[in-house]
């Protein structure tokens, strides 16, 4: 057993950093709560509704309305242009035409790759990657943001201003994040802290 004894709650609008040696089971946690894996028992709720009761299929319709999630390994698909990579995720979910149109162009404009809407990933740097990693994982505009070591595949320039780029976004759209991270100056800029000891969960003062 990777997690017990885990328990804890997150406001809405809040920042949570999530740590923990590596292996510790801070990726398997953010997967349960983004309904990716289901948990052995225990309950799971995320917006008021319980995720660990539903089947597969349900969950990730659920993920698609209310959670986006960015990894730290960016995740874009290869043969899909920016624009389309934004895109995809609001089509998904039944967003489509001009709204979801509008909707892609004012997130590339606010990450301020407009002029690289038609570029595929592999002509972009490694922090204009995760800025379009970002943008996707806020397209469908979820209550919940999850982000998994987000800037630890860059390096600290960069990581810096992406990190300030993701928590101004989700800063400004009122959206609560849970954010695993080794960094303390990721963790500083969070309300509180998740710690994973040994598979339990320490809960930080807020």
């Amino acid at each position: 057993m990777i997690l017990a004894d885990v328990a804890g709650d997150i406001a809405s609008g809040e920042l949570v950093a999530l740590v923990g040696r590596s292996g510790s089971g801070k990726s398997t946690l953010l997967n349960l709560i983004a309904g990716i894996d289901r948990p052995d028992a225990g309950e799971i709720s995320v917006a008021g509704r319980r995720i660990d009761t539903l089947n597969e299929r349900d969950r990730t319709l659920f993920r698609r309305q209310h959670i986006g999630f960015v990894f730290q390994f960016f995740n874009l698909i290869s043969t899909l242009t920016v624009r389309e990579n934004l895109l995809l995720p609001l089509e998904l979910g039944g967003c489509v035409g001009g709204v979801a149109s509008s909707r892609v162009d004012r997130l590339l404009e606010e990450i301020g790759l407009a002029d690289r809407a038609g570029a595929c990933p592999d002509r972009l740097s490694g922090g204009e990657q995760q800025r379009v990693a970002i943008a996707r994982a806020l397209a469908h505009e979820p209550e919940l943001i999850i982000a998994d070591e987000p800037t630890g595949n860059l390096d600290i320039e960069t990581g810096e201003q992406v990190l300030d780029m993701l928590t101004g976004m989700v800063d400004e759209r009122g959206s609560t994040m849970l954010m695993a991270t080794h960094s303390r100056e990721v963790s500083a800029r969070a309300s509180r802290s998740w710690r994973i000891v040994e598979g339990r969960l320490e809960i930080g003062a807020g």
